[in-house]
């Protein structure tokens, strides 16, 4: 995503919140704390953004987050199981309306056959639903890993919006009938 497209995502996705009276939180493993980042550049975020839990290590997403450790055992930091976990265990720490995770491999290193560098998982969880995305951002670029990060900070941004958006429709939809 180009970074305009990624800064107007940012300021909508805040915008968003304000107007439905929401609050959201974060729990970053593979994007250490830039989407939290992204949130808070915008002004006024501080009515909407309830905290943002930089969750690198294993022992943090089970202990603070409550990611089960037979999720974390059976399909490992790096899967849409885990991704959902932390999401949900970010919303129901913080009490927000939104939590969105993301995990995953940004490298050079740590990539295998099954899970190459660049494999990213988002999570997204609310009230009403929870769902991870797979993403695969590797880009074989110099400063790889930045990219992956932005990236998946993008399309954290990205869908946590659209889902605020979803739902909104959803309820507008119900109230009119």
């Amino acid at each position: 995503m180009a970074d305009n497209i990624s800064n107007e995502i940012n300021r909508k996705f805040v915008e968003v919140l304000k107007a439905k009276g929401l609050k959201a939180a974060t729990a970053e493993s593979l994007t250490g704390g830039l989407v939290s980042k992204r949130i808070t550049e915008i002004s006024g975020s501080s009515e909407v953004f309830e905290c943002g839990i930089c969750s690198y290590s294993n022992r943090i997403k089970h202990e603070i987050l409550g990611v089960p450790s037979d999720i974390l055992e059976k399909y490992t930091e790096y899967s849409s199981e885990t991704a959902v976990a932390m999401a949900e265990g970010v919303r129901r720490l913080s009490g927000a309306d939104i939590g969105i995770s993301t995990t995953g491999i940004a490298g050079p290193n740590g990539g295998t056959p099954e899970k190459p560098v660049g494999l990213v998982y988002v999570g997204i969880s609310t009230k009403n639903h929870s769902f991870a995305k797979e993403l695969h951002l590797s880009q074989n670029l110099p400063d790889e890993r930045e990219k992956i990060r932005f990236e998946a900070s993008s399309y954290a941004l990205y869908y946590a919006l659209n889902q605020l958006i979803n739902e909104a429709k959803i309820i507008n939809i119900e109230e009119d009938n």
